[in-house]
Parts: C-alpha cells; sequence; structure tokens
C-alpha cells in the first residue's frame, strides 16, 4: 500500500514572511507528486487542517515561518511529537492558525497523530498586526527553492519508513 503524507501550508498572506508556508505549497503544487502525496494550502484554517489529519495520513509536513532567534530566510526543519505541540484543552480559534489546538481539535474528534514535520522559515517581516504586509521579504524569497528541497526530501523519507 502506498503511504499518504500531506504537505500542509499554514500562514496568513497578509502579514507578509507569515505567507512563507503558502507560497512553498503553491509552488509545489505544481511539481510533479508521487502517488500518496497531498499538497494543500490551509492558510489561517487550523480547523481544516485538523479535519483533513482525520483520513489516514502516515506523514505530515507543515511549512510555516517560525521564530527561533536566527538569520531572516534561515530554514529550519523539525521532527515533532504531539507532546511537543503542548496540546491544551481550550476553543479552537477560527481566526487563526493555532497549531496546538488544532491538533487538541484532532485528538477530541478521535484521530491520531501521524508522523509530523515542521519546515520552519525564520520571518524578517510580518508588519503590524492590525495593519499586516504583502509579500515576502526578500531573505524568506530566497529561501524557497531550499525548503522545496527539503520538503521533497522528506517526502522520499516518509515513503521509506
Amino acid at each position: 500500500m502506498t503511504p499518504r503524507i500531506l504537505i500542509a501550508g499554514v500562514g496568513n498572506i497578509f502579514r507578509g514572511d507569515d505567507a512563507f508556508g503558502v507560497e512553498v505549497v503553491r509552488r509545489i503544487a505544481d511539481r510533479a507528486l508521487p502517488v500518496g502525496v497531498t499538497v494543500r494550502d490551509f492558510g489561517i484554517r487550523g480547523h481544516d487542517l485538523a479535519y483533513a489529519l482525520l483520513e489516514d495520513y502516515r506523514g505530515l509536513i507543515l511549512i510555516d515561518a517560525i521564530n527561533r532567534d536566527t538569520e531572516p530566510g534561515t530554514l529550519h526543519v523539525l521532527e515533532l511529537t504531539p507532546e511537543e505541540w503542548k496540546i491544551p484543552p481550550a476553543t479552537m480559534q477560527t481566526h487563526g492558525v493555532d497549531l496546538p489546538n488544532a491538533f487538541y481539535l484532532l485528538k477530541s474528534l478521535g484521530g491520531t497523530f501521524p508522523r509530523l514535520y515542521l519546515v520552519g522559515c525564520e520571518p524578517a517581516e510580518l508588519g503590524p498586526e492590525d495593519e499586516g504586509v504583502m509579500g515576502l521579504s526578500e531573505p524568506v524569497q530566497a529561501a524557497i527553492a531550499e525548503a522545496i528541497t527539503l520538503v521533497e526530501s522528506l517526502v522520499a523519507e516518509l515513503r521509506r519508513a
């Protein structure tokens, strides 16, 4: 049986570099993908991600902007367990992606967690929260090709597992 893998881009396109995950999956969707690999832009819809994970996926590759106090445009690959997300018993926020709450919703719906990787990029510019900013900064834009290569290598690893 072919393992099913979900590549999920998350982020807010109105918050500058927070759109990193959305832009990466947009470009990956234009590529030839192995059987069983699904690419989706979840934007700021964490509840949609939780419902999608109710399907039987062996792996989830999340792509997002993450703050790790490194140079803007620096990529990070993290393998995470549900425990590392500190899943709280909280209500779902639908105005933004709150991954711990999305995973809590998945758990409360009886779903199970696939193997989870996060491909994150250090943002340079998010803009003011009440105003935002459009477009990716130069260092984050420059990291997209390498991020795609990382995602493809993670897909290959998950398919071998």
